[in-house]
């Protein structure tokens, strides 16, 4: 097979992203950034790739924020993604941030299960943010703070779970 034509094949379509409701939203947004939350929504940007050969969907700030070295900010997405079985979201900062700011996400990497979606926040996705590095970052409303990438995953040949997930950060380990 010739680059030009595995550049031109059709990936898989395992998901779909969709924004939380706006009553979901503007809870989650208002207590860490105040009124504003429902003008927030309607700005709101569903993630998506920047180009057909990238792997990570950028995920867009729903409000502008600055953190100085060592600060912390909690970012509600306005976004949930339903996806077919077997497959992960996994969240990472966006690379240049991650380069010049050192920018990280509290939890290394988010993992966004296909039942999350299910759960009763509806599935939002927020991402814990902290600058690790020297200088302080600022970014606007709209601008990419996060990329994520689909992959597929396996299970143990004798895996007997059962349980149904309602939260995220650890709900199943209780």
């Amino acid at each position: 097979m010739n680059s030009t034509a595995s550049a031109q094949e059709t990936p898989l379509r395992v998901a779909r992203f969709e924004k939380v409701s706006p009553a979901r939203f503007v809870q989650d947004f208002s207590p860490l950034f105040g009124d504003g939350g429902a003008q927030a929504l309607s700005a709101l940007r569903l993630p998506r790739r920047a180009t057909t050969g990238s792997a990570g969907y950028d995920f867009f700030s729903p409000a502008a924020f600055s953190l100085v070295p060592g600060e912390s900010v909690t970012l509600p997405t306005g976004v949930r993604v339903w996806m077919q079985p077997g497959w992960v979201l996994q969240i990472f900062p966006r690379s240049g941030l991650g380069f010049r700011y050192r920018l990280r996400l509290d939890n290394t990497v988010g993992i966004i299960d296909q039942d999350y979606y299910f759960s009763d926040n509806e599935g939002h996705i927020l991402c814990k943010l902290t600058n690790c590095g020297e200088k302080p970052l600022a970014l606007a409303a709209g601008d990419a703070f996060a990329q994520g990438v689909f992959l597929p995953f396996g299970v143990t040949e004798d895996d007997c779970a059962r349980d149904t997930r309602n939260g995220g950060f650890g709900s199943t380990g209780r």
